[in-house]
């Protein structure tokens, strides 16, 4: 809270509407010291006279100028002044040009909220408190701007953390003129054995060799380093002047002690001064954010790692879990490929060969990408498996049913969903029979001829599983002949981005279009007389660089 002896802040106002001024200076007239414009020309006359402002607040669209074009001149002038737009309008590129031109601290569209506006202005009063205390601090010593800004460039080059301990402490060494310098890594509040460690010369070095304690104190019972273990305070020992000075230093970030520097002068240098040890303590904070930082990639590398090699483990699962060879089928000829988008995802095939002849072929995908779609995914696939492979072969209607009654308790519990087409291919009478939840139509064509003609979409649909508690449709059903081919896809396929001949994906100029199942057509089109659905996935692929969602294709065709 502020002081009441401390000053009002400057606050401008700027609003071309006389009623938003009288609103915005009842509203702050009693914290600041507020001044009004109604245009943006006046305000800069006003601030001509005035000088700077702790706060600005300005309209975006007024008649002369806009706001942020407004803000954006009083940039170079006052750059501690904290900026605030009002607008009622949202567009992106206001907003872009409010942040980058204006330098503007908050973004609030009309109307605003009293207390909400009251608390962004509240922050920006705070935040150009210290803004100004620290430029007043920077301006008094400009010796510790450079050395604070020559350390901090050294220490944020590299995010490996053994590497930027050693460039903390050689890089302090050099620049305070240590005759010796070591950096001891604490975890969970104890000194671990690997220091860094830069010494002056080479006979500064040799005698840290021989006798560690007199300049590095790298034995864990050093007094000063121990100190300031259990204290997380600054330790000094000078003696005399004719003796070395050692000073201990922490590194917190966060209340987490990090790490503890360890400092030591030649003898008959200039002892550091107040000021010295307030410039080390400042650096060392800044250390301790560079060291947090590292420490945090490192653990984020490793988690990274770990990830990669649990979700290639959970592809090979998954990949597994996918039929690995299709049964090799007396009069019919199967293919089927599946592409996840991620490492795993949530389409899926499945192509089984019933004991009594029959031959059943599914094509689903669970709604999103990535491990919770793997995971339905593979619950589906099991239950599947497992209604088809009962001993009298069930309706495909009635499969459809018993899935949504086993998982849609789960699929709507977390917001999922599931569409699926499930056939029945009875090889015997050539029917095959059909249910769909939701999903993209499958395709009926003859490959002899075929050039002259569309194929048959079979649009006997339902809706996805876990949407309702009970999934009711009636199945579909159709009679093929030789030469007909049945194509199950995903919306990876049918929704994958194509080109056109005269343009390519690497053109910046180049403009895409969806495949949609019309587009897949034409491809099919372009085929031989031997469908091959490997290489009609990768012409698919082909056009984009960036594989956006799970792609799965299969296909029955009768020989």
């Amino acid at each position: 809270m502020r002081r009441e002896t401390t000053p009002k802040l400057k606050l401008m106002i700027v609003d071309d509407e006389p009623d938003n001024l009288d609103l915005l200076y009842r509203t702050f007239r009693r914290d600041f010291d507020v001044v009004r414009a109604d245009s943006a020309i006046s305000a800069l006359k006003l601030l001509d006279q005035q000088g700077e402002m702790a706060v600005i607040i300005s309209d975006q669209r007024m008649p002369e100028m806009l706001g942020t074009e407004f803000l954006s001149k009083t940039v170079d002038r006052y750059p501690d002044t904290i900026r605030i737009v009002l607008t009622g309008y949202t567009d992106v590129e206001d907003l872009v040009e409010a942040i980058n031109a204006g330098k503007v601290f908050k973004y609030i569209t009309k109307p605003w909220k009293p207390q909400q506006l009251q608390a962004v202005v509240e922050q920006a009063a705070e935040t150009y408190r210290v803004l100004k205390q620290r430029t007043e601090d920077l301006r008094r010593a400009l010796r510790r701007e450079s050395l604070f800004n020559a350390i901090t460039t050294a220490i944020r080059e590299s995010l490996d953390y053994h590497s930027m301990l050693q460039t903390i402490v050689e890089t302090l060494g050099q620049t305070l003129n240590a005759a010796c310098c070591m950096l001891h890594p604490v975890e969970d509040s104890s000194l671990q054995s690997h220091s860094a460690k830069y010494c002056a010369s080479q006979e500064v070095s040799r005698e840290s060799q021989s006798d560690p304690l007199r300049v590095t104190r790298r034995d864990r019972e050093a007094p000063l380093v121990q100190a300031v273990l259990v204290s997380r305070k600054t330790q000094i020992h000078a003696p005399c002047k004719l003796e070395e000075t050692h000073l201990a230093v922490p590194l917190t970030y966060q209340q987490d002690l990090l790490a503890i520097l360890s400092l030591h002068q030649a003898e008959g240098d200039r002892p550091w001064s107040k000021e010295d040890i307030e410039l080390i303590e400042g650096v060392a904070e800044q250390a301790a954010l560079a060291i947090s930082q590292a420490k945090l990639y490192q653990q984020t590398q490793l988690q990274a790692e770990q990830i990669r090699a649990e979700l290639a483990v959970a592809r090979q699962i998954q990949s597994n879990l996918l039929r690995q060879t299709l049964p090799v089928l007396e009069g019919v000829k199967v293919q089927a490929c599946c592409h996840p988008a991620r490492e795993v995802g949530g389409d899926f095939f499945e192509v089984y060969h019933h004991p009594q002849g029959e031959v059943w072929l599914a094509v689903g995908d669970v709604s999103g990408k990535g491990v919770p779609a793997a995971l339905f995914m593979a619950s589906a696939i099991s239950v599947l498996r497992r209604e088809l492979s009962q001993e009298a072969a069930p309706e495909p209607d009635v499969v459809m049913r018993s899935l949504n009654n086993i998982l849609s308790q789960d699929l709507v519990s977390t917001n999922c969903f599931i569409t699926m087409v499930i056939a029945r291919y009875t090889p015997a009478t050539k029917r095959l029979v059909y249910a769909n939840a939701g999903h993209i139509y499958p395709m009926v064509w003859s490959r002899q001829p075929r050039c002259a003609i569309e194929p048959t979409y079979l649009k006997v649909r339902g809706v996805p599983l876990g949407i309702l508690p009970d999934w009711t449709a009636i199945a579909g059903h159709i009679d093929l002949h030789s030469g007909e081919v049945v194509l199950l896809t995903s919306d990876g396929i049918t929704e994958a981005t194509v080109y056109s001949k005269n343009s390519t994906c690497s053109s910046p100029q180049a403009e895409g279009s969806m495949l949609k199942q019309t587009g897949l057509w034409q491809l099919l089109l372009q085929e031989g007389e031997r469908l091959d659905l490997k290489q009609l996935l990768a012409q698919i692929q082909s056009h984009n660089a960036v594989q956006e969602d799970d792609q799965t294709i299969l296909s029955l065709e009768v020989l």
